[in-house]
């Protein structure tokens, strides 16, 4: 038998008891735009994790389309992510979820029709890097076997494979650089190439451009100046009017 004073209490409290199981779920800050933590995990986790990509994607058409910049304009999407490093499956993936192909997804896709066709109509347009200024050629490297051909076709065009890895290791210039309210820039050495690192960016490998100049990679307009004064080294950023200095304090 019903015990009357339980069930009163039931019906008394049930409506608070189905609403929280109903709660609607917290607003983000950044909607109606993609949160950015969402955004930047599904570019970073397209260069090597079907499962994941298929998780969030799955679970949010649109990011197949996400774009991440990964510091300095170097714009990175969830399809150039997985065409630079060859991973045809997520690429897959991605295009059959609605990422539009590009030029460097063709050329990683073993698609040689299409890429004699897009450097037809665009004459030029072999010399454009991808992200992080990775050539087209490169792209053709990552497709490996299937994408033989293409990489055929694109050497024979003889300027598809960017700029070479400079050979000096510039020494002078590394070191750990204070500038603004304190924030740090790391300069560094790795495979040979120097590398500068931002705790709000990740790492980029810097590209020579003249004396003591560079620019990141990803980023040909930015420069990026080191001159030697009476207290140590400088290092100055240009990205277009914002000018930030930076001093190495060690």
């Amino acid at each position: 038998m019903t015990n009357p004073i339980l069930r009163r209490r039931f019906l008394q409290t049930a409506p608070f008891t189905l609403a929280a199981l109903h709660a609607a779920p917290e607003i983000p800050a950044s909607f109606p735009q993609q949160e950015p933590d969402l955004v930047r995990e599904v570019v970073g986790v397209s260069h090597n994790n079907l499962k994941r990509v298929k998780e969030l994607v799955l679970a949010r058409p649109s990011l197949a389309k996400a774009s991440w910049d990964w510091g300095f304009g170097d714009w990175e999407t969830a399809l150039g992510a997985a065409s630079h490093v060859g991973n045809r499956d997520i690429a897959t993936f991605l295009i059959e979820q609605g990422a539009p192909p590009t030029l460097c997804s063709a050329v990683m896709l073993g698609q040689l029709d299409v890429v004699k066709a897009t450097i037809a109509a665009s004459p030029g347009i072999q010399r454009i890097p991808g992200p992080h200024s990775l050539s087209l050629l490169s792209h053709a490297k990552a497709g490996g076997a299937q994408a033989l051909e293409v990489r055929k076709f694109l050497e024979s065009l003889g300027d598809a494979d960017g700029q070479a890895t400079p050979a000096h290791t510039p020494e002078e210039f590394i070191g750990i650089y204070k500038y603004g309210d304190g924030r740090d820039i790391e300069i560094g050495i790795r495979i040979g190439r120097l590398q500068m690192t931002m705790k709000s960016a990740g790492s980029r490998f810097l590209v020579p451009v003249g004396a003591r100049s560079y620019h990141p990679v990803g980023a040909h307009a930015v420069r990026i100046q080191f001159a030697p004064d009476t207290t140590g080294m400088l290092m100055t950023i240009h990205d277009a009017s914002l000018v930030v200095t930076a001093r190495r304090a060690s």
